[in-house]
């Protein structure tokens, strides 16, 4: 870190005029704010701070219930939760619950920790607060707390009302008097799970054929890779979990990662990291490897933009994978995931500006609890939790970001808002907006976030108007795809 400084420090103080870099201001600007949040007695802080941060993950990732003889871990049984048996779903979910109480304390003491650092390194910068350190961190130069704390608004009034008739709508489908925690992931259609494809060639080819309907320069990108190899999907023995787009920098080349075994949310996969693909490829031409590293409130508008451009195709008419019953199905459920996600979002954001604004009243875990249970409450109606009340309060436990990455979660819900808008442009004009999302990721990060936004045919707002318009359309076209299954 004191060397990276330093090196930092070193390239600042180059005349830019001297050796051509005039162009390079926002790179400049970057390394600017960086080495003006270095301090070198924060090192050995942060050092402790990844230290708890990995205790966090040892904890989790030791969670493990007996399920019939057989230790099933988090992952696992929350796999169960969407068992068409509503039995075997509540019996996974209290089996969670076990697990997740049965660690409250420690996890409650990791977090204390963790927050006195935090707020001791934002000290030690001269700011005043944690919120104030992340958001020069994350280099967030075109929006502030005050515009987080109105997206959060936004979302109570326009989202929030349209995610509860979705709870509702589930818990009609599903015939409960209530809809319980152990409901909410559950696919309420009498069809059995969906089965798009057998064996990676298969998912390859119906992807290209997918992108071949959105745009042909995409589809002989995606060609590339499966020409090249830069594409593992398939799970086998012994290959580590998850799915992810990464870069191989040298050869300008991107590589796809995951894990598939012939389900529907291996295609979503699929589709949002070849989003992130077509961003490399985009990018290629950029002198230098910074301009290629987008802000990632833009990196999630590639990829979530994509799986809403590339979802009218998925039936095999169009040379997907599914019926249009299936697709319907499928869309739906992608659809309704985007309303849904908001305000869990919200409460996820909103809950790290509390806690990084009262330092002291948050190292006490039982206000932790209130704070989140309150928000939860606000954002995520629908749900009865009666009986259960210890679980809904530590919610903050499970989420991931909220020890390891604190206040990155916010770009997604920013993303999703601008993924929308380039999808509400192609149904007027496919092939405009997807010349347009195609240039935008071509900029990388050669201009600032709302010119990357409006360069997508997007506005760079998140406001009660905006938010409507595009909830009206994902409610309009949700309905129009229900009348296309039988429920």
């Amino acid at each position: 870190k004191v060397a990276e400084q330093k090196l930092k420090e070193r390239f600042l103080s180059l005349d830019a005029a001297a050796y051509g870099l005039e162009d390079l201001g926002k790179i400049w600007r970057d390394l600017a704010n960086d080495a003006a949040l270095f301090r070198e007695e924060n090192v050995p802080l942060l050092t402790k701070i990844a230290a708890l941060e990995n205790e966090y993950d040892k904890v989790t990732g030791g969670m493990s219930a007996d399920w019939d003889g057989e230790a099933k871990n988090l992952n696992q049984l929350g796999a169960l939760l969407r068992e068409k048996d509503r039995a075997v779903r509540e019996r996974a979910w209290l089996a969670m619950r076990d697990l997740w109480l049965g660690s409250r304390s420690r996890l409650d003491e990791i977090y204390a920790g963790l927050l006195k650092l935090r707020h001791q390194v934002a000290l030690n910068a001269g700011l005043p607060n944690y919120r104030a350190y992340a958001f020069q961190q994350y280099r967030r130069y075109d929006y502030t707390p005050e515009d987080c704390l109105a997206f959060h608004e936004a979302i109570a009034a326009v989202v929030v009302p349209a995610a509860q008739r979705i709870y509702e709508k589930k818990r009609t489908r599903l015939g409960v008097e209530t809809l319980r925690p152990w409901d909410t992931q559950v696919d309420t259609s009498s069809a059995p799970p969906l089965r798009p494809y057998q064996g990676q060639d298969a998912l390859v080819q119906g992807s290209l054929d997918i992108f071949h309907r959105v745009d042909q320069e995409l589809a002989r990108q995606f060609a590339t890779m499966a020409e090249e190899e830069l594409l593992d999907l398939e799970t086998r023995a012994g290959k580590a979990l998850g799915g992810y787009c990464s870069t191989l920098a040298f050869r300008k080349r991107p590589f796809i990662f995951m894990n598939g075994v012939g389900q529907h949310d291996d295609v979503q996969t699929m589709l949002h990291e070849a989003g992130h693909a077509f961003h490399v490829f985009e990018t290629a031409d950029l002198p230098l490897i910074w301009q290629a590293e987008p802000p990632m409130e833009f990196c999630e508008v590639a990829s979530m933009s994509m799986e809403l451009l590339a979802a009218p195709y998925l039936t095999k008419e169009q040379g997907g994978f599914y019926t249009a019953e299936e697709a319907a199905r499928a869309r739906i459920e992608h659809l309704e995931g985007l309303i849904t996600f908001w305000p869990y979002m919200a409460v996820v954001d909103a809950f790290q500006h509390w806690v990084y604004t009262n330092p002291e009243a948050a190292l006490d875990a039982a206000n932790c609890d209130a704070a989140w249970d309150s928000l939860w409450q606000r954002f995520m109606p629908g749900v009865d939790w009666a009986g259960y009340e210890a679980m809904r309060e530590t919610g903050w436990h499970r989420k991931l970001h909220i020890f390891g990455v604190p206040f990155y979660y916010v770009e997604y819900g920013i993303a999703q808002v601008g993924a929308v808008q380039v999808w509400r442009n192609s149904l007027k004009d496919q092939a405009t907006a997807v010349k347009k999302y195609r240039h935008a990721l071509s900029l990388g990060s050669t201009v600032p976030l709302p010119e990357l936004f409006a360069a997508a045919g997007a506005e760079f707002r998140f406001d009660e108007p905006m938010l409507r318009e595009l909830v009206e359309l994902v409610e309009g076209t949700i309905a129009r795809l229900e009348g296309e299954t039988a429920v």
